[in-house]
C-alpha cells in the first residue's frame, strides 16, 4: 500500500544530508552526468522540464543553469524546502519553480504542457503500478515531447551476489511481488521494483521507447559506498564498461537502475 505520509516523513529527513552525500560519491556523479546528457539530448535548447520526485533539486538546478525552464515537484515538504532554497539562491524567477505534489496527483501540476517529464534515481519505485502516473502524461506533455525516467529493476547482479555472503534479504528483496519495506531515516517506505516489460506496458501505444540503458550494472550500487574509495581504479574500469555497453541488449535489462527515454507521439 502506498503511504505518502511515510514518503514525506522519510525523505524530508533525508533532505538534510542528501546533497553532500551525492556530491562526494563518484558513482552518483557519473550516473548524474549520463542521465543529464540523455535529458539534454531529448529537449530543445530553451525547452521546459517537469521533474517528478525532484528531491533536493540538484538536477532541476543544473537544468535551469543550462537554460531550461524547470518546474520541480516532490511530495516531501523537506525536499521542496531545499528546492526553494536553490531557487532563491539562483534567482530562478518564473523559470525555476517548485511545487509540493505527489506523482499520484499530477492534475494539480502547474505550467503544463512541458517538453519533457523527468524522474531520477528510483522515485517512481515508491508506487506499485506505474499506470497511476503515466495516465497523466498526455496532459503534461507537448506532442512529440519526451519522458526520461530512471527506475530500479528487479534484477541487480551485485545485490543477488550478496547471497554468497549470507545476506539473503538484500539478495532477493527485488524479487518480492508485493514490494518490500525500506527504512529511510526511520520511516518505513514500501518499494516496488519494475521490470522492463512493466515499464513499457505502462506507457502504452502512444509512447515510443527510444532508449533503455543500465545504470550501475558492472559498477556496484551507490549504497555500497566504501567500494569506490577502497578500489578507485577498479571502480573507474567498471564505470567505463557500464558506459560502453550499458545501452546494449541484454545488459540494458539489469542493474541498480535502468534509464528509459520515451517519445510521446499520439496517433
Amino acid at each position: 500500500m502506498l503511504d505518502l505520509s511515510a514518503v514525506d516523513e522519510g525523505f524530508s529527513r533525508k533532505a538534510e544530508v542528501y546533497d553532500a552525500y551525492c556530491e562526494g560519491h563518484p558513482v552518483i556523479r557519473w550516473a548524474r552526468d549520463v542521465i543529464r546528457c540523455e535529458v539534454m539530448e531529448r529537449i530543445p535548447r530553451d525547452g521546459s522540464i517537469l521533474e517528478l520526485n525532484a528531491g533536493t533539486g540538484s538536477d532541476a538546478a543544473y537544468f535551469f543553469q543550462h537554460g531550461y525552464r524547470v518546474h520541480a515537484t516532490d511530495v516531501a515538504g523537506g525536499m521542496v524546502s531545499a528546492i526553494q532554497a536553490k531557487i532563491k539562491n539562483l534567482n530562478g524567477g518564473n523559470r525555476f519553480t517548485a511545487q509540493q505534489a505527489s506523482f499520484t496527483d499530477l492534475d494539480a501540476v502547474q505550467g503544463a504542457p512541458f517538453d519533457l517529464v523527468f524522474s531520477n534515481f528510483g522515485g517512481l519505485n515508491c508506487i506499485p503500478d506505474l499506470h497511476v502516473v503515466t495516465k497523466f502524461l498526455p496532459r503534461l506533455l507537448k506532442p512529440n515531447g519526451h519522458v526520461v525516467w530512471v527506475v530500479m529493476p528487479p534484477f541487480c547482479p551485485w545485490e543477488t551476489l550478496q547471497a554468497l555472503r549470507g545476506q539473503f534479504r538484500v539478495a532477493f528483496r527485488r524479487f518480492h511481488p508485493n514490494g518490500v519495506s525500506a527504512n529511510v531515516e526511520d520511516a518505513n517506505i514500501m518499494t516496488w521494483y519494475h521490470s522492463p516489460k512493466a515499464v513499457r506496458d505502462a506507457f502504452g501505444a502512444d509512447f515510443h521507447l527510444l532508449r533503455r540503458r543500465s545504470i550501475s550494472l558492472f559498477c556496484p550500487p551507490s549504497y555500497m559506498d566504501r567500494f569506490p574509495h577502497r578500489f578507485p581504479r577498479l571502480t573507474n574500469a567498471f564505470l567505463k564498461l557500464d558506459e560502453r555497453i550499458g545501452a546494449s541488449f541484454p545488459f540494458n535489462r539489469w542493474g541498480d537502475f535502468l534509464m528509459y527515454a520515451f517519445q510521446y507521439a499520439p496517433v
